[in-house]
């Protein structure tokens, strides 16, 4: 069978090249296109020298002429950069958008936290979220939303962690919707590639923590609060039923993103031993082959999944403060956003989930 021929516009970009990374290597696709901004006109391998197979290619212009024409067209571009682009592209190509024109639901969230235009709320690309139950008590998913999709909406990584983490407790009534804090350490790649930043120097990084997107102001805040609604069987216009305090903290690592999210007990969880509330995260994630609730006693590490589509997810009581605390890590860049793209692409195409995709870290 012939392969997917693929573009990817953001193509220098740290998303962008994670997502030629993971590609150069499926069986399925072909990269015949890069296209980028302040990089046009030079090799790709000027850029991305850890990927041979792709060196030759020259970075074009981002414009639909440059895009269309491929079956598959992945945009790696800032918010706001690529709604109004996407709009002029193939309907009959498949387009995944790692940014975030197409991840919320409500206008109101948009205008809340971004601005600008508002861009039509594209098939969301996270097959392990729990959407409801059915009606023999057996989780729904938004995978079954991505069979035949031609416009998906890659999530945050920091909105995949916290989902992660805490979504069983929020689909069995376990955590009250009100008092949710979340701490995520995150690593420097999770900020972009933008040397005008100071703080992303090397001698500011180094040796060095930094709180960021402080005081409910994090983009990602609605996108999460969505995903908590639908695992609660609500509607992503019921978000607000949810508050949550939310605080990503730059790490000095280059990937990964260490999520601990924290939530007031029900009753029904109070009434719960260890074992049975480890139960219920083990029994959300079975199926799950890129999810790993760990066992007992074993918290999640990020270098335990770097390079991988994985996530490794941990719950624990603490009973004095009344809260239910749930881990989860992932590498930003693979499951936080390429590896997860790659994966719902799989699922649109009727490929297998896992094809070109690993779960195995590369620790230490």
């Amino acid at each position: 069978m012939a392969k997917y021929t693929v573009a990817v516009a953001g193509a220098t970009g740290y998303a962008g090249g994670e997502a030629l990374r993971i590609l150069a290597a499926h069986r399925d696709f072909e990269v015949t296109c890069v296209a980028g901004h302040s990089s046009v006109g030079d090799r790709l391998g000027k850029h991305m020298p850890h990927i041979p197979q792709l060196a030759d290619l020259t970075v074009q212009d981002t414009t639909p002429e440059v895009l269309n024409g491929h079956d598959v067209i992945v945009l790696a571009l800032p918010h706001g950069a690529s709604g109004a682009l996407a709009a002029k592209l193939d309907p009959q190509s498949i387009v995944v958008d790692l940014g975030a024109d197409h991840r919320l639901e409500e206008r109101d969230a948009w205008d809340a936290f971004y601005g600008g235009d508002f861009y039509e709320h594209w098939t969301y690309g996270m097959p392990e979220l729990i959407t409801g139950k059915s009606a023999d008590g057996t989780y729904t998913r938004q995978r079954a939303a991505l069979p035949g999709a031609k416009r998906i909406a890659g999530p945050g990584c920091n909105v995949t962690a916290t989902t992660f983490a805490l979504q069983p407790g929020i689909a069995e009534g376990l955590i009250e919707h009100t008092g949710i804090v979340a701490d995520l350490a995150v690593g420097y790649s999770g900020a972009g590639k933008n040397l005008k930043r100071t703080n992303l120097l090397a001698a500011e990084a180094f040796g060095s923590a930094v709180p960021y997107g402080v005081g409910g102001t994090h983009r990602h805040i609605p996108e999460i609060l969505q995903n908590f609604a639908h695992a609660a069987g609500l509607q992503a216009a019921q978000a607000s039923r949810f508050s949550l305090s939310f605080t990503p903290v730059l790490v000095p690592m280059a990937r990964g993103i260490l999520a601990t999210v924290s939530a007031p007990m029900t009753d029904a969880a109070r009434n719960l031993s260890d074992d049975q509330l480890h139960a219920v995260w083990e029994q959300a994630y079975a199926g799950q082959d890129f999810v790993t609730v760990l066992p007992q006693g074993t918290l999640p590490a990020t270098g335990n999944v770097v390079g991988s589509n994985a996530a490794h997810v941990q719950v624990v009581a603490d009973r004095h403060a009344g809260r239910i605390i749930a881990f989860a890590a992932i590498d930003n860049l693979n499951r936080g956003t390429a590896g997860q793209a790659v994966e719902s692409l799989n699922i649109a195409l009727g490929l297998p989930e896992d094809q070109g995709l690993t779960k195995i870290g590369v620790a230490p």
